[in-house]
């Protein structure tokens, strides 16, 4: 029994660790780089010359967006929060909130063994599931 269950926290080990390496060594240094970081990007009418904030992206410690923001001219037009896996890095879920600041959507996720998204449970803002989308990945040999 203990040779199974050394067997299993080794498979774990190594997926988590495949998963981790995904990431390419430019995708690093870009992550390292958006560390608490904020980007604001501001439009401008061309004939008003009136300066409006558009979109807000926040980067947390390890350089992944947790919050997304779009704006119009009048406000907050939606935002999106996402929350990360400790182990894998990989984005679990994502809370969408209408203009007024309510949730409208709850996005969770499942991903494969090599990185790639498995699932994903669209929720209502009560916390009913909604829908279940899965993801087939099929390679050609052209």
């Amino acid at each position: 029994m203990k040779k199974y269950i050394y067997l299993f926290i080794c498979l774990i080990w190594a997926g988590t660790a495949a998963s981790q390496s995904l990431l390419t060594p430019e995708q690093l240094a870009k992550r390292e780089k958006r560390k608490n970081l904020t980007v604001k990007e501001w439009n401008t009418d061309d004939k008003s010359k009136t300066r409006w904030l558009d979109h807000v992206k926040v980067y947390d410690s390890q350089g992944r967006c947790i919050e997304e923001i779009e704006y119009a001219t009048y406000g907050q037009k939606s935002r999106v929060t996402s929350t990360y896996d400790d182990v894998t890095g990989k984005v679990v879920e994502e809370v969408e909130y209408n203009d007024r600041n309510r949730p409208t959507r709850i996005r969770k996720y499942e991903w494969n063994a090599d990185g790639t998204k498995a699932k994903q449970y669209n929720y209502l803002p009560n916390g009913k599931l909604f829908s279940v989308k899965v993801f087939e990945y099929i390679f050609s040999d052209k």
